[in-house]
This record gives C-alpha cells, sequence and structure tokens, in this order.
C-alpha cells in the first residue's frame, strides 16, 4: 500500500498522462484517509493533554489542511490517470458536477478495470508485456 502512495506523491507528483491501475488509485485514497483519521486522533489526544479537545482537534485540522494542499495535485493526477486507464479523457471528472447520477457514474468507473493493452493514454499497467517492450525502448 505504501508502495502505491510512494508512486502517486513522489514519482508521479503532477503526471497527469499514462495510466493509473485501480490499486494505485485505491490505496493512493485509502492511505489519504487513514492520515485524515490518524491527525483527528493525534489532535484529540493532544487536545485532552491540556483540557481541550476542541482545540486539538482544530490542530489536527490544520496540519490536514496543509497535507491536503500538498497533496492536492497528485489527487486530481491520479483521477485522471485513472481516467485514463478506462479510455475516458480527465476532462470526464467534471461529469460529478451532474448531481447524483455523476458521481455514483464516477464512482463505477473507478471500480471498472481498465482497458485491456493499450489505449490511447498508453500501455496497459498491468501487462508485462507492455511493460517490457517499453523498457526496451527507453533504454535504446
Amino acid at each position: 500500500m505504501i508502495e502505491w502512495y510512494k508512486k502517486v506523491v513522489f514519482e508521479n507528483y503532477a503526471n497527469f498522462k499514462g495510466r493509473a491501475r485501480r490499486s494505485e488509485y485505491w490505496y493512493f485514497h485509502l492511505f489519504n484517509l487513514i492520515i485524515l483519521l490518524s491527525s483527528l486522533i493525534i489532535g484529540a489526544v493532544i487536545g485532552s493533554l491540556f483540557d481541550n479537545t476542541f482545540g486539538g482537534v482544530v490542530a489536527a485540522y490544520i496540519v490536514f489542511a496543509i497535507y491536503t494542499l500538498l497533496t492536492i495535485i497528485p489527487a486530481f493526477a491520479v483521477i485522471v490517470r485513472r481516467l485514463h486507464d478506462v479510455d475516458k479523457s480527465g476532462w470526464f471528472y467534471f461529469i460529478i458536477l451532474i448531481p447524483l447520477i455523476g458521481s455514483i457514474w464516477l464512482l463505477v468507473l473507478f471500480f471498472t478495470e481498465g482497458t485491456i493493452g493499450t489505449n490511447q493514454y498508453g500501455s496497459d499497467p498491468k501487462s508485462q508485456l507492455d511493460s517490457i517492450s517499453e523498457i526496451g525502448t527507453t533504454e535504446a
């Protein structure tokens, strides 16, 4: 799980090209949720030490807000790459603006298996054959 998170945040920070597997997308967001919950718990504990739980939670929110600002670009990048994996443009994300139906449709796309083989956005990230051929062409 941490490897997927590091891949999104450090290796593909602002990479909006290519494709992202379902596991890359979901592990990144799962790790973000774990960080949110951890910061809230730590904030509540720190607040209780100073007899001010509300202040601790506010401090945790501030820490998480800073973290969110630092990871908002990789979050959008992994969303775009995930949409590329199901052969949709990154602009398709704006389907979320349609109340209720757009969110459900986007969620279904995020759960859908990616296009098998190469599509217009690149090679299949699950395919070992495509990744071996890419390595051979980049070394030449």
